[in-house]
This record gives structure tokens, C-alpha cells and sequence, in this order.
């Protein structure tokens, strides 16, 4: 029997979970038609083979039509739903690893021109911030049918094999009910007093009990301590944790301090790279202490001396590790086989967040088997021979396609032109905020120095080292430089620097900076930031209606908070359409795409944001001597099947490009296009 602490059972009532490690309630968007199918079951069998105690699914499957899913969540109002829960909780038991899932009405946290197109519904007619919806207030009627359709829900739950649920009372209808900031009712569910904002919440909790009975799990997934102005306190969220123990209702206590109602203030909850690991450790190990009940917690408990302090400490029973299974989902095999050092490392990125808010689905940034585990392997299987295989570029792309190499067995040589492996990464990671991005560097070089690949640095590839190698595959994953054309025109902006130089600090920032965006993304953000830092005045100008759009909310948090306390001017829907030099200053001439209309702004330095042209020289070089002639079968690719085409047999090996040596992308990409091109290579 092991002594680590996050190895030991528990056991919750009548439940033993096999250790400390669990998959928060979580919603990668997977679901088809509203049921949790092929690629959701695949999702959680996954991390339950490997060895997770308790997966919580969903994260908010909706109980009522009223309360239309924000993306796609699944549906727990719908019958149907029975019997794929029962497929899913079968796969997950048959690892030994338990399961439940989250139920919720979304109240004021989603809109009324979705799915039925009903009015949403909430204890105040306040819209919430981040989803814009005027709510109706809710009715007698209103609340009584909720209570039903929560307790239905949790009947087909306990029909579909689960083994408990968890109710959502942060942010959703049971929160805005407790919460003072948002119940301005009168009467039985109002405001006044604390008994009456806790009735809905009670009243579901007993409805659901009469209709499961006791032997079947039940908890809450809570506030606190909303630390907002008005809202609850500490001190209101340990008597309301009191409570709810003292109902004898509630199986455990799944606790989280903050609101989610904005962007910022879901960005305090739900911490990204840069901001404090655990900052409500301490604060869920209050509420256990004084209440004794069962608790669990998740945020940013990335890595595994944090969860194990958790539990050893007395401050968690069950320690959730959710964004850490996205990057490696055999985080407690890792463990149990004393591989702590193999486990990929969550780098806070929240890509996989951050996608699901603008309506995509959970993918992590550095593992792109994560969410197609139905066609891409976490585990690499030998190749029947090795082979030789050549990388040209240390980016991520090209890490990635060796180390995967190198666990197929094959004889795997990188050149590299820098003297340090990580191409852009590298170059992000210079914001002390963004320096855990390395980690997706550093673990793939572990990886490859104990695969024995062979690295050639400050080397700038040339045919003839290719050629050396006698290579049978060659990757060319050279990345990009950046580009300075204006849109359409075929013409350098003249007289301008790139974002990358004021990141590398390369280009110091002058005066008046404008920071022209183009390509949306992180690297004219952080740009920014460095100039503001530096005292400059500084302009963000994007031709689109909205800035940054691919960096996208939670990550968007701490750049503004960075450049707003700067007084940073933003500049929508304005086109850049030519510099000159103007005396010792810039004049730019600037445009929209709305009118004909232009103007001229002043400027002591102008930096461009527009993505990367490919390093490409070396692939079309090599081009003619291959035997696919470099081209790519998007069906096998797709499909996860080997790639096997052979325009030109006689060539002397097979020739791929990928990443930014394609077009400009991002990190996820170029990982991408390794794993599904190597793992059949």
C-alpha cells in the first residue's frame, strides 16, 4: 500500500473512491445533438483508465428548456439522454473510477433567442454581464416547475448509472438566489434575510432527496465567499456551509471563491498562466474545518506537490486537477508508477477554456489528443521499423514531430538555426505572465534527450545536411518571420518594427507608439504591454470591430488590467494604409473598411501585428526530390491513417511541412500537425 497521500481511498458514505484525484465538473463541449455520445464517453474513459477517481461530467447540464446551454452543454431535461449516461458511466466504471455529473439551471447566465427561444429567468431582472440577457423575474409558478425539472433530471441521472450528482450554485439560479447581489424578490424566495435566499436552493436539494432516496450521492458546487461588495461574505459563506451540512441532505461540499459574472471576475476563479497557483487553497480548507463535511475544490492545482499538500495538509478530501488531465490525462498512472517527472505539465494557457466561451470546443494547447481520443493516441505505439527522420526547426511543430519520432522507434535528427530550442514560444515567454508557455519547450526536450534524438543547433539547414542524413522522412517545421505587408497591397509598411522586436527587446519603444494589430492574437498585446512598461503613449489600432479577438476572454483579463491602469487608447474598425516619414516623427494614413474615408495621425514609432510569412526556402528546395512531392493527404490526415502517397516514387524520402511553415497559425497547430502526421510515420 503506498503512503502517498493522494494514493489513499476515501470514502464517501456508502462510495470508496480509490484516491485523491478528480476531474472537476467541466464542459469540453462534445456532446451531438445534446447527448454525451462517441467522443464525450472516449473523453472521460480516457482519464478513468488511467487511473482518476471520480470524473464529475457536464460541466452544467441543463435541467430546464428555460435555460438554453451557453455552448454545447448536455441536456438533462431530455429523456433520451438516459441511455447514453449509461454507456458513459459503464465505460467509467469498468476502470473502477466513479462518476457523476453536474445539474444546473442556468438562470441569467444564458439567453432567450437560443433553443426554445423561452425568456430566461432569475430572482432580479439585472442582466448578467457576460451573457447581456434581460431575465424575466421569476414567478411562484416559475420557481415551483424548476424545482420539479431539477429533481426529474436527477431521477434520469440516477437511471443513466451515475453514481451522484452535483448542483451548480455559483453564478447559476441556485447562486442568484442566495446571492444579495442578485435576488431583489419579495415574499418567500426574497431577499430580506438569509432563510429566505437559501429556500430555493433547500427546496431543491429536498425535492431531489425525495426522489433519489439516500443512496445516491448529492453535493453542491459553491460560492463561499463572493468577494465582491455586497455580496456574500466569508464569514455568510461558512454559516450558509454550516447550513447546508445541517440539512443531513448534502453528501459534500465542492467549494469556490469569486463570481463568475464578468470576465474578470471568472478570470479570479478560474486563475490562467501568470496569476497565483491554488489562491483559494487555504480558504476551502477553512470551510472544511468548520463545517466537517466531505469538501472538494479546483483551481489551478496544476501540478502534483500542490494537490498532494492539499490533502496531506487536511484542506481538501478530494483534490480536482482538471486543466491538469487536459495536458496529460495519466497524471495518477504517472504517479502510482513513480514517473512524476513524465507527466506533461498544464501551462495555464486556458485555450481549452478560453475556446469554449467563444462557442468552439475544450482542445488543450500542447495536447492534441485531448478531445479526439476516438482518432489521436495519448500514447505513442512502435513503429514495425525504424526509420531516419530529419526535422528542420525547434519550435513546438518540430519538437513534437521528434519526440514522437523517437517513441515510434525511429532514428530522429533537429536541426535548428537559434541557439535555444522553442521558436515563438521562446519568444512569448519573455512575459514574465507567459513564462510558464516554456514548459511545452521543456518537457518535449526531456522527452527527446531520453529518446536519444540527436539536436544540430545555431545550424541553418541547407539541402545538402538534409541530403547527409539520408533521411526516409524529412518535417520541415521552419516556422516564420513576421510580415509587414499591408492588407492587399503587396507592399512593406516602410519604416515600421514588428511586435517580435519589442517582445525580444531588440527595438526599445519610443514616444507615441501605435501598435497596429492585424492578426488578433497575443503577440500585439504583449507588445503593448512592453511599450506601456517602458512610459510610452500608446495606441492598439485593429481593423475589426472588436480588438484581440483570438486571444479571447479569460486570457484577454490580465493584458487589460495591464494596459488600462497605463491609460492605453483602443482603436476599432481603423485600417492601416501607408506610413512615411514625417521629420523625426511617422505620419500614417489610415483608413476604414466601412467608407472611403481617411485621415493622418503622428506617430513616434509604429509596430505591426500581421502574422508570419513561412520560412519555406528549404521545403521547396527539397520539393522535387521527394516521393510525395510534398503533398499532404487531408483524408488520411483527418482520418488518422498513414499518409502514403507517392507521386514520384524514385524520390529519396517523404517531405511534410507544418506549423507556421505552412501559414500562419498558432502553437496548438503546429503540435497538431506533428502528432497526426508522425504517430503512423
Amino acid at each position: 500500500m503506498s503512503r502517498d497521500p493522494l494514493l489513499q481511498p476515501y470514502q464517501l458514505r456508502h462510495l470508496t473512491l480509490k484516491n485523491r484525484i478528480m476531474t472537476t465538473s467541466h464542459e469540453p463541449a462534445y456532446p451531438e445533438d445534446g447527448m454525451p455520445k462517441a467522443r464525450y464517453r472516449a473523453y472521460h474513459e480516457t482519464r478513468a483508465a488511467a487511473g482518476v477517481a471520480l470524473t464529475m461530467t457536464a460541466g452544467s447540464a441543463t435541467v430546464s428548456r428555460d435555460s438554453p446551454p451557453v455552448f454545447n452543454n448536455i441536456l438533462a431535461y431530455r429523456d433520451e439522454v438516459v441511455p447514453w449516461i449509461r454507456e458513459l458511466t459503464d465505460a467509467c466504471h469498468g476502470h473502477g473510477c466513479a462518476v457523476m455529473i453536474q445539474l444546473t439551471h442556468l438562470g441569467r447566465r444564458t439567453g432567450w433567442n437560443k433553443g426554445d427561444w423561452l425568456p430566461s429567468v432569475s430572482s432580479s431582472r439585472h442582466r448578467e454581464p457576460a451573457h447581456r440577457a434581460f431575465p424575466k423575474r421569476a414567478e411562484d409558478w416559475d420557481i415551483a416547475r424548476i424545482i420539479e425539472d431539477f429533481a426529474d433530471a436527477a431521477e434520469r441521472m440516477q437511471a443513466g448509472g451515475m453514481d451522484g450528482i452535483e448542483l451548480q450554485a455559483y453564478g447559476h439560479l441556485i447562486d442568484q438566489f442566495w446571492s444579495p447581489l442578485s435576488n431583489d424578490l419579495t415574499g418567500p424566495y426574497g431577499a430580506d434575510t438569509l432563510e429566505n435566499r437559501l429556500r430555493f436552493p433547500l427546496d431543491v436539494l429536498a425535492a431531489i432527496r425525495k426522489r433519489v432516496g439516500d443512496g445516491f450521492i448529492v453535493g453542491l458546487r459553491y460560492t463561499a465567499d463572493e468577494a465582491q461588495r455586497g455580496g456574500i461574505t466569508e464569514a455568510e459563506g461558512i454559516e450558509i456551509s454550516r447550513r447546508l451540512a445541517a440539512t443531513g441532505q448534502v453528501d459534500f461540499l465542492n467549494v469556490i471563491r469569486g463570481r463568475i459574472h464578468t470576465d474578470p471576475a471568472m478570470t479570479d476563479v478560474i486563475p490562467v498562466q501568470g496569476m497565483q497557483s491554488a489562491p483559494h487553497l487555504d480558504f476551502a480548507g477553512r470551510v472544511r474545518q468548520a463545517t466537517g463535511m466531505p469538501t472538494f475544490h479546483a483551481a489551478r492545482i496544476p501540478d502534483v506537490a500542490t494537490a498532494r499538500h492539499a490533502v496531506q495538509a487536511g484542506l481538501l478530501d478530494m483534490v480536482g486537477m482538471t486543466r491538469a488531465h487536459m495536458a496529460d490525462p495519466h497524471i495518477v498512472r504517472k504517479i502510482t508508477e513513480g514517473r512524476e517527472a513524465d507527466i506533461r505539465p498544464c501551462v495555464g494557457a486556458t485555450y481549452c477554456l478560453d475556446r469554449i466561451y467563444q462557442a468552439g470546443e475544450a482542445l488543450c494547447i500542447h495536447n492534441p489528443a485531448t478531445g479526439r481520443e476516438l482518432t489521436m493516441p495519448h500514447v505513442i505505439a512502435p513503429a514495425s521499423r525504424a526509420r531516419k527522420v530529419v526535422v528542420v526547426g525547434a519550435g513546438p511543430g518540430g519538437l513534437e514531430a521528434a519526440r514522437v519520432a523517437a517513441l515510434r522507434g525511429h532514428d530522429v535528427t533537429v536541426f535548428e538555426a537559434q541557439p535555444d530550442p522553442g521558436g515563438q514560444v521562446r519568444l512569448t515567454a519573455q512575459d514574465p505572465r507567459r513564462r510558464e508557455m516554456i514548459g511545452i519547450i521543456d518537457w518535449r526536450m526531456a522527452q527527446c534527450a531520453a529518446r536519444d534524438v540527436t539536436f544540430h543547433f545555431n545550424t541553418y539547414a541547407e539541402p545538402e545536411d538534409v541530403h547527409a542524413c539520408v533521411p526516409d522522412i524529412v518535417i520541415i517545421a521552419t516556422g516564420g518571420l513576421p510580415n509587414t505587408e499591408l492588407f492587399e497591397t503587396g507592399q512593406e509598411a516602410r519604416h515600421v518594427v514588428t511586435s517580435w522586436d519589442l517582445i525580444a527587446g531588440d527595438v526599445a519603444p519610443a514616444g507615441h507608439v501605435l501598435i497596429y494589430d492585424e492578426a488578433g492574437d497575443h503577440p500585439a498585446l504583449q507588445a503593448a504591454e512592453v511599450a506601456a512598461r517602458a512610459g510610452a503613449r500608446v495606441e492598439i489600432m485593429t481593423p475589426d470591430r472588436t480588438f484581440a479577438p483570438e486571444v479571447m476572454g479569460m486570457n484577454l483579463v490580465p493584458y487589460m488590467r495591464a494596459l488600462q491602469d497605463r491609460d492605453v487608447t483602443f482603436t476599432v474598425a481603423r485600417r492601416l494604409l501607408d506610413v512615411a516619414q514625417d521629420g523625426n516623427a511617422l505620419r500614417a494614413t489610415i483608413g476604414t473598411d466601412y467608407s472611403a474615408h481617411t485621415s493622418t495621425a503622428r506617430y513616434d514609432q509604429i509596430v505591426v501585428n500581421y502574422g508570419t510569412m513561412p520560412l519555406d526556402d528549404l521545403y521547396f528546395a527539397l520539393k522535387p526530390l521527394s516521393r510525395n512531392l510534398g503533398a499532404v493527404d487531408h483524408d488520411a490526415l483527418r482520418d488518422g491513417r498513414p499518409q502514403a502517397l507517392a507521386a514520384h516514387p524514385d524520390g529519396a524520402f517523404q517531405l511534410f511541412r507544418i506549423g507556421d511553415a505552412v501559414s500562419a497559425r498558432n502553437t496548438h497547430a503546429a503540435i497538431y500537425d506533428a502528432l497526426r502526421l508522425l504517430k503512423d510515420l
